[in-house]
């Protein structure tokens, strides 16, 4: 077959995976949308005296660049050099996982064992794209069911990463099926046991898992005590009323908005990401007027918490180690601080509790790996109201509120790592409630997508989740993933939801990425296999 074709081929698989993607794409798609690219393989594989050796490679880098730019082409409304950046290091990334798998197969394994190879190389790959400098797992296959639901309601056995397995599985199948008919060993009538085994294989691959996610799915019930929960949607223009505004005037916009569905029974008001502009010091937030006119609000209610988001700024003390995010003041040598994206909650009795985001955007609020970039850290885009490196919590903090609840704030960016999610809830939190800022990437796929990742982690933990966005969608989701009610896009809104607080565990709260972990030790195996028997075929001039 002719090299354009081939590209073709792996244009198409792109297409596919990008058609597939939420919150518009038809997810079943995803089923066989690596089918045309396994077919590359299997021609190149097959035909290696004709191809070069990078044509694989770079027939496949084309593939990879189409899904993930039709997916996240909305990053060039904020940052286009970021948007080039991400787009290539992941199409990147994601190539050279199937080259992997090529590679391994032609030296080691036969065709069915390097199929294996295929879903832990893809697997480990995702998992490593979870906890690095430049962590991006936007594209974690499994995500794609994130407006399915009913057809997934065992992710809380295996998170997303169990997604991405069934993905994988089904599309083997489907390309082995679909290869019996360009043998045409199916027009011949020769039906032999592979054919039958690999038909059957499809069928219990495709329906079991629906079968009893929909059974599941009907029978759950929710779990846990009755919350009522106010989510504030303010809708600041982020490129330019969020600096022009006068922080109070915005406060006193949002605090409008909640006093239209908020009364003696609210136990929670919610506001978005960013959505104190004062730049607070930790130290002094009893001087905070931010904070005094949320005092006054908490207390004409007799149940009511308040939790916003905010920049902050920490004085560290003079014995105390220096992080990463650590900034000398330009006057004072020797004293330093931290630039924070905090959640501050605000109870009945006036208390403050502070959660500062720990799973930072790369590039926006971390530097990646600072030690060699950081000359070029005063250019980050601001995303969240600060710019450059942040300081962190290491710990997932659960606010105990007076009003009997036990939740945890989840910023932005956080919300699409599950088993950081599940920290919060080990840790005690019976809701999650998730605070953003989605109007950079406009009217666009972006916020979207970030909104529809909620309801994984709705399902994965079975906790019911509010969402506040400063301008993208804010909404309220159940233990089983369904959107109870959202917003419109771009527009100032308020809903009210009754919620219920969840202490059960679920499996996979309780052992979190386990399938990814398997997947890198098993990586780690493969990879050295593949290299040493590389090497014996090399030295024997093979």
């Amino acid at each position: 077959m002719q090299k354009y074709k081939l590209l073709l081929l792996s244009v198409l698989s792109g297409l596919l995976l990008a058609a597939a993607w939420p919150l518009n794409g038809i997810s079943y798609l995803i089923f066989f949308a690596f089918v045309p690219m396994l077919w590359v393989e299997e021609i190149i594989t097959k035909n290696a005296l004709t191809y070069g050796k990078f044509s694989f490679f770079f027939i496949c880098f084309a593939g990879f660049f189409t899904w993930n730019a039709l997916t996240t082409y909305w990053i060039w409304n904020s940052t286009e050099a970021g948007a080039v950046f991400a787009l290539l290091l992941n199409s990147l990334l994601m190539t050279l996982v199937f080259n992997f798998y090529h590679y391994s197969r032609r030296v080691v394994f036969n065709k069915n064992k390097a199929y294996l190879a295929l879903i832990v190389y893809w697997i480990a790959f995702e998992y490593l794209h979870m906890d690095w400098d430049f962590s991006w797992p936007w594209m974690t296959v499994g995500n794609v069911f994130a407006n399915n639901p009913a057809l997934i309601q065992w992710y809380e056995y295996t998170g997303a990463f169990g997604g991405t397995l069934w993905v994988f599985l089904v599309n083997i199948l489907v390309f082995e099926i679909f290869m019996h008919f360009i043998n045409k060993d199916v027009f011949l009538m020769r039906f032999n046991n592979k054919f039958l085994i690999n038909a059957l294989l499809f069928f219990l691959m495709l329906t079991v898992p629906v079968l009893f996610s929909i059974n599941t799915y009907l029978r759950y019930q929710e779990k846990g005590n009755e919350v009522e929960v106010v989510a504030v949607q303010p809708n600041v223009d982020p490129y330019s009323e969020q600096y022009s505004t006068p922080p109070l005037e915005i406060l006193q916009r949002m605090l409008l908005l909640a006093e239209k569905k908020t009364d003696s029974n609210v136990n929670f008001v919610l506001f978005p990401e960013s959505a104190l502009q004062e730049y607070i010091w930790e130290n002094k937030f009893d001087l905070s007027p931010a904070v005094y006119m949320l005092r006054t609000f908490t207390r004409k209610y007799p149940k009511l918490a308040v939790i916003t988001g905010l920049s902050s700024q920490r004085l560290l003390a003079e014995d105390e180690p220096l992080s990463m995010a650590a900034r000398e003041f330009s006057d004072q040598k020797g004293s330093y601080y931290e630039n924070l994206n905090t959640a501050l909650l605000v109870d009945h009795s006036g208390k403050l509790h502070c959660y500062h985001k720990s799973k930072l955007t790369p590039g926006v609020e971390k530097m990646p790996f600072k030690r060699f970039f950081k000359p070029i850290e005063k250019f980050a885009i601001d995303l969240g109201g600060t710019v450059g490196s942040l300081g962190v919590d290491e710990e997932r903090k659960v606010f105990a509120c007076e009003n009997g609840a036990n939740v945890s704030p989840v910023i932005c960016y956080e919300s699409i790592y599950g088993e950081f999610v599940t920290g919060f809830v080990k840790n005690g939190a019976g809701l999650l409630f998730i605070i953003t800022n989605d109007g950079w990437w406009g009217n666009t796929a972006g916020h979207r997508q970030h909104y529809s990742y909620a309801r994984l982690r709705a399902i994965e933990c079975r906790r019911d989740v509010a969402r506040s966005a400063n301008t993208g969608i804010s909404c309220f989701i159940n233990q089983r993933g369904d959107v109870l009610q959202h917003t419109p896009y771009w527009k100032p809104a308020v809903i009210r939801q009754t919620l219920h607080s969840n202490n059960e565990l679920t499996f996979y709260v309780k052992y979190g990425d386990y399938i990814g972990r398997i997947a890198m030790f098993s990586t780690i195996i493969l990879l050295l296999l593949s290299i040493v028997k590389g090497f014996i075929r090399f030295k024997a001039g093979k």
